[in-house]
């Protein structure tokens, strides 16, 4: 699947927006993924999820778990995870830090995934990588259905994007 191929289910599902919007992390964009009316449809959640999930096995072949972001990363973390085989977890904020709650634990030294849904400045796909590694697993790679930032985002991992974009961020007081 092409970054094409990403972008038009975004555009099918009326989930591409163009604009002015403020984003989670505080920058402004002219474009917005309204991610929620691509994966409130199943068939083509899991069509997207598949084909992240093809393509971290063809990465970094087979991991032991996918843990993801609550709460934009839940359902795709969730359905990638069902594409490879392995149990889906999540972090939660709990004092302003991600951590793994509701039972969650990860074996020492388990093949994890981080999965996102979309990557922007990659803070908080840091802030997950980094709750995972003091649960004790080994974060083999981070993976994303779209990183918007064209493959400039630090996420803290080797990032596996489905789809890469280039799409202007830019603080507030940047004149656009």
């Amino acid at each position: 699947m092409t970054s094409e191929d990403v972008i038009n289910e975004f555009r099918a599902a009326n989930a591409l927006r163009e604009g002015h919007f403020v984003l989670s992390s505080g920058l402004h964009s002219p474009m917005f993924l309204q991610k929620n009316l691509v994966f409130m449809n199943g068939e083509r959640c899991a069509k997207l999820c598949k084909a992240l999930a093809e393509k971290i096995t063809a990465r970094i072949g087979q991991v032991d778990v996918a843990i993801s972001p609550a709460v934009g990363g839940i359902i795709p973390g969730y359905e990638t995870a069902r594409h490879l085989g392995v149990d889906s977890m999540y972090v939660e904020r709990e004092g302003g830090e991600f951590r793994l709650r509701r039972g969650f634990h990860i074996e020492p030294g388990a093949r994890v995934v981080m999965v996102e849904d979309i990557v922007t400045t990659g803070l908080s796909s840091r802030e997950c990588i980094e709750a995972i590694r003091k649960a004790g697993g080994n974060v083999v790679a981070a993976a994303c259905i779209v990183d918007r930032s064209g493959g400039k985002a630090d996420v803290g991992a080797p990032l596996i994007a489905l789809a890469s974009l280039s799409v202007p961020a830019y603080p507030a007081d940047n004149s656009r």
